[in-house]
């Protein structure tokens, strides 16, 4: 994942909209924990609790719905990408 500052919400279409929302919960990712080492050690432990897994969608989710709202739900690009 490159280390570029985020320049805009808006997106072409939803599946780039959605993209945009995993490399967001990412970035956060990063932020919270910067230490490569650490985040190697508790990865094999969040990645088997279904209760982890389930809050890092969730975080992707609200992600995803701001994107969503920012890009008028994509209605003025939808004749671009049907």
């Amino acid at each position: 994942m490159p280390n570029q500052p985020l320049q805009t919400l808006l997106t072409q279409t939803p599946e780039e909209g959605y993209a945009l929302a995993v490399e967001l919960a990412q970035k956060g990712v990063l932020v919270t924990q910067p230490s490569k080492e650490v985040r190697e050690v508790l990865r094999p432990v969040y990645s088997r609790d279904a209760n982890s897994l389930i809050a890092a969608s969730q975080v992707i989710s609200i992600h995803f719905q701001t994107i969503a709202a920012a890009n008028n739900y994509w209605r003025t690009w939808a004749p671009y990408y049907q």
